[in-house]
């Protein structure tokens, strides 16, 4: 039985292998693995893009450049990739997610709200996809339909943050004065 390698005993193979065959798609998209595996984001960042260089139709090596870039928090960069893995394939519900995590990161509901609802036309049941669109909905005043959203990502295991159902419950409590003082 072969010996599992280590993180670092992976990181050393598939930099020799890159080296060895420096024009090797493969080669460098499992050395963006390794990198990712022990949280390297720059080193992972550049082996993600020589591979996506070396084949730009390489769906999977955009993706997870879209999500080492999100994890460095350069939201701007991880949309161009995210866009660019989505040009390639449509249906990676992932990819969806993760464009919508920039957004809420750059302050954009709508198009965080649009990422998420595309998630879920994907994967219906997806937890943190029914709870960031709540979160959309919720910054552009959709109460209803963002305690709808709110209530499918609890039933699917999402524990929403306390500042969401702070919020919630400002927004309901708003309302609720507004309706009495109407009166």
């Amino acid at each position: 039985m072969e010996r599992k390698m280590t993180p670092q005993e992976r990181i050393e193979h598939w930099t020799k292998r890159a080296e060895e065959s420096p024009e090797s798609v493969a080669n460098h998209y499992n050395l963006g693995l390794a990198y990712t595996e022990v949280s390297k984001m720059t080193s992972a960042e550049k082996a993600y893009k020589r591979a996506v260089d070396l084949n730009p139709e390489l769906v999977q090596g955009w993706v997870n450049l879209a999500g080492v870039l999100l994890l460095q928090w350069r939201f701007e960069d991880s949309l161009e990739a995210g866009k660019k893995a989505a040009a390639l394939d449509e249906e990676l519900s992932l990819v969806h997610f993760n464009m919508g995590q920039a957004y809420l990161y750059l302050g954009d509901s709508e198009n965080l709200a649009r990422c998420n609802r595309r998630v879920l036309e994907l994967e219906p049941d997806h937890p943190a996809g029914n709870y960031f669109l709540a979160v959309g909905l919720m910054a552009q005043k959709n109460t209803k339909e963002a305690v709808f959203y709110m209530e499918r990502a609890t039933r699917f295991g999402h524990r929403p943050t306390p500042e969401f159902l702070k919020a919630l419950e400002s927004v309901e409590t708003d309302g609720l004065h507004v309706f009495e003082v109407g009166k």
